[in-house]
């Protein structure tokens, strides 16, 4: 088992930002970590997870989840965790009450992160990252540039991981760099390690990997100024308050796919009932449930419900594991410790055969690797050829490189970038389209000009 000297409350607030050199107070009339959730949800990359798939393709008559309300309910379950539990470890820890630091911030931190957890994903989801991934791995036109990066630049392209994408989002200037506090982007960071790092697969914070290579010295001062602890040069431990993140987002999905699936028929409301009211125990009643008439209605008691249900479990163990945290030998999704865990198994494998094995959903991430993989290896392509070997551009690729925003060229129009960083601004620019307007350049670049 691992052993590590213990990190520190006091140490793991920190209202530092990048590019703020001078000191400020962690709370005014709205704290440090408030301002970082406003700046979140007024952002572009914000607003444009309206237009992302969370699972199933919008249809045209009912309402399911996009990665915006996806992640506004997984930043509202989130706050409600950590400020339970903010209120219990500051009733234990008089130094941290002396500080300053209220549960309020505890919740302002998590909710924020929570805010931002979706940020980095490309269009259509899973599909996409592995479809930008794919290119660089599996075709010769990707391949190619495998002899123009160092290792850990490859490591990154072939790894492609939203994750990593956010961070990079979060913090790049180019990319509209929010400036958000030492303290929530490492509580954003659920997986504080490189793409070149050895993992330990036991060891929950270690599943992917959360910044890229060229991102690396952000989370490196990040970690110190919190004094997170190091397991290796590109591997920290993670910050506690990331638990909860990975907490509120395990308990949205499983529960809002199950509300989705059942409203659109993929999943009979008799078993969505049967499900959440393992969950939610001596309180469930039927005949309660039975007296309201909408369907909408009921899943909404239902969710309500058995969200709240594990909101209490979660809090309860996050503080019976509080050393735990702190030196990093607990390190598991906390979900998979509570009382309810069978019952989530459960609904994760019934959400893997009747959700995410439906036809609906694998049509679209169908579409979303033809369509994102087509897309980066045709703006690759026009990027390079037009930095690297100017006397052989075609007038397509001259065409293609003018499609890209004119934020994306003024950056591209600094010559001391390496091939590697070349193509990072193409991925930065792929992976930050909507669906939408992904399928359009596809449609466009494919040929297929018909509105």
């Amino acid at each position: 088992m691992f052993q590590y000297t213990s990190m520190n409350w006091l140490n793991l607030f920190s209202a530092k930002r990048f590019g703020v050199s001078k000191s400020v107070p962690l709370a005014q009339t709205r704290s440090r970590f408030e301002q970082d959730y406003d700046r979140i949800i007024f952002s572009h990359p914000f607003r444009k997870l309206q237009d992302k798939t969370q699972v199933f393709p919008m249809p045209e008559d009912d309402f399911v989840h996009s990665r915006l309300t996806h992640s506004l309910e997984v930043a509202s379950v989130g706050r409600s965790l950590a400020k339970e539990a903010g209120k219990i470890i500051l009733s234990k820890n008089e130094a941290l009450r002396v500080s300053g630091i209220k549960y309020q911030d505890f919740g302002d931190v998590v909710s924020a992160a929570c805010l931002a957890h979706d940020l980095g994903n490309p269009p259509f989801g899973h599909s996409g990252e592995q479809s930008i991934s794919s290119f660089f791995l599996n075709t010769e036109g990707g391949r190619f540039f495998e002899s123009m990066v160092k290792p850990t630049e490859w490591s990154d392209l072939i790894n492609f991981e939203g994750n990593a994408q956010g961070f990079r989002i979060l913090t790049n200037p180019n990319q509209g760099g929010l400036s958000l506090t030492y303290s929530t982007l490492a509580t954003f960071t659920k997986y504080p390690l490189s793409s070149a790092s050895k993992k330990v697969p036991a060891r929950q914070s270690q599943h992917k990997y959360g910044f890229f290579n060229d991102n690396f010295t952000y989370f490196q001062t990040i970690a110190e100024e919190l004094q997170l602890k190091k397991i290796s040069e590109t591997t920290w431990l993670r910050h506690p308050l990331a638990f909860l993140v990975e907490a509120a987002d395990d308990i949205c999905y499983s529960i809002v796919d199950l509300e989705d699936a059942t409203r659109l028929g993929l999943i009979s409301f008799e078993q969505t009932k049967n499900l959440l009211a393992e969950i939610i125990g001596p309180k469930f009643s039927e005949e309660k449930l039975s007296k309201i008439v909408d369907l909408n209605e009921k899943l909404g008691v239902l969710r309500a419900m058995a969200i709240y249900q594990l909101i209490q479990e979660v809090v309860t163990v996050f503080v019976s594991k509080e050393a735990e945290l702190l030196t990093g030998d607990f390190d598991h999704a906390l979900t998979d410790k509570i009382p309810s865990a069978p019952v989530l198994e459960k609904i994760s494998s019934i959400s893997v055969e009747y959700i995410y094995q439906s036809r609906q959903v694998l049509e679209r991430e169908v579409a979303g690797y033809e369509i994102i993989e087509k897309l980066t290896a045709t703006f690759c392509q026009a990027v390079f050829t037009i930095k690297n070997n100017p006397k052989f551009v075609s007038t397509k690729n001259k065409k293609i490189y003018r499609v890209l925003p004119d934020s994306f060229k003024l950056q591209l129009t600094n010559d001391q970038l390496s091939v590697y960083e070349n193509l990072r601004v193409v991925i930065d620019f792929i992976s930050g389209l909507t669906d939408s307007n992904a399928s359009r350049l596809y449609k466009i670049i494919s040929g297929n000009i018909k509105n």
